[in-house]
């Protein structure tokens, strides 16, 4: 049944594809884009009414009206709200719900790829253009081929930064423990025990198509008395020559850190992000200000393991957690810590991570905040800043619709009824 299935959602997809390669080759050159209003990220206000030229794969011109060439399509999307394609930094193409060890314990790897291809679509038709995969959880480059095929319009899926596996201490947060040791079960993460290890795991994601580096900093996490502990994997020296190895090749590494002093040996370190951030320290938030690190709060997570734990002990010691993070955070936004928007969508369904700008806003940040934190630091964080994140000429033309007008109602997010790409309609 598994294997029909299977062969289904593939046939879907390259149907999907397909259409998506027809509406290339037959929708006309020149394309306006029509609505009652557009957001204005950079300068946080909407303008109505709004038209966006687009030629190709690129915008041209955007304003109350534009150029309508001869052989112009133009979409009406009536009283809709266009905006940049929505950005996700912290995502798990390979998880979906359930138990997330039995994943990479009982799913070969090729079942895993067929699972995040379909993740990757459900995520863009829910608005989101561009993503961050922070891990394969033990399905090492895989999500190399799903980049690459993403990108050669095999396959419809979101704009990818890809990670391969994570990096991880021996006994760290993503070591598979809990099994007979006799079974040697493989950790969802690569080991790397010192700097020189961690160099060379780096070289072979790198090798393999890594865009960036995630590396796991602390766990697990312990509250007790209202009170966060959690030990840290590596020292700020060891961090550090990983940060110098990135940036041998232009490239950057992205942490799970929750809590000090792994978040400080991080930020020390000056790595691009710094992912839960659940406890930082006045220095570290400090140094996160002066070096420009995104804290990355994946609220949506932290919610839904609270909502949907095993047990009332296991789901109160969650919601103590959420409480204590929701603190710390109102904490961190007076502070003014720089932030991105990443929901750690996988362990919750695809496609309903847009739920993570609505958290945002109710934890303490205005909705033109989180969205110029979403798209504006989300463009940066993923590498594509002046190409995504804003509806301007010369960007890619990843474009979005919703209704309602998400400065009023950050909930807007949640409901996109028109997705474009590169300047090709995938929902309409």
């Amino acid at each position: 049944m598994k294997i029909r299935n299977f062969i289904a959602c593939l046939m879907l997809l390259a149907s999907v594809a397909s259409l998506s390669a027809q509406s290339q080759s037959t929708t006309p050159h020149a394309v306006v884009l029509r609505a009652a209003h557009m957001l204005d990220v950079k300068n946080g206000r909407t303008i109505s009414p709004a038209e966006v030229l687009i030629q190709g794969e690129r915008i041209v011109e955007v304003g109350k009206s534009v150029k309508h060439p001869a052989d112009a399509q133009v979409i009406d999307l009536g009283e809709r709200t266009l905006l940049p394609g929505l950005i996700d930094a912290h995502i798990h193409l390979f998880l979906h719900p359930g138990a997330e060890d039995l994943q990479t314990v009982q799913e070969s790897v090729p079942e895993r790829t067929i699972t995040a291809t379909l993740a990757a679509r459900e995520d863009l038709m829910a608005g989101f253009t561009a993503e961050r995969d922070m891990g394969t959880e033990g399905a090492g480059s895989a999500d190399t081929a799903v980049r690459n095929a993403i990108d050669s319009g095999k396959i419809p899926g979101p704009r990818l930064r890809v990670s391969g596996n994570a990096i991880n201490i021996l006994g760290g947060h993503e070591d598979a423990m809990g099994y007979n040791p006799e079974q040697h079960v493989l950790p969802n993460a690569t080991y790397a025990n010192t700097a020189d290890e961690l160099v060379a795991a780096m070289r072979q994601q790198f090798k393999e198509g890594a865009d960036f580096i995630k590396i796991y900093e602390t766990g697990a996490d312990v509250m007790k008395d209202g009170k966060l502990s959690t030990p840290y994997q590596y020292t700020e020296p060891q961090l550090e020559a990983a940060v110098k190895e990135a940036a041998r090749l232009g490239r950057r590494i992205g942490v799970h850190a929750t809590g000090e002093p792994g978040t400080l040996f991080a930020a020390q370190a000056g790595v691009a992000s710094i992912d839960h951030a659940d406890q930082l320290s006045d220095e570290t938030v400090r140094l996160m200000k002066e070096k420009q690190i995104y804290a990355v709060p994946t609220f949506t997570i932290f919610e839904y393991f609270a909502q949907h734990a095993a047990t009332p002990e296991r789901g109160a010691r969650e919601q103590e957690m959420l409480d204590y993070k929701i603190q710390e955070f109102k904490k961190q936004v007076a502070a003014g810590v720089p932030m991105a928007v990443g929901s750690d969508v996988g362990p919750f369904p695809h496609g309903t991570q847009a739920r993570e700008f609505v958290l945002m806003v109710k934890y303490g940040m205005s909705p033109v905040a989180v969205l110029q934190a979403g798209l504006l630091n989300g463009a940066k964080l993923l590498g594509w800043e002046g190409q995504i994140g804003a509806l301007e000429p010369g960007y890619l033309a990843d474009v979005v619709a919703v209704s309602g007008d998400p400065l009023q109602d950050i909930s807007a997010v949640q409901n996109v009824s028109f997705v474009m790409k590169g300047g090709l309609v995938y929902k309409k």
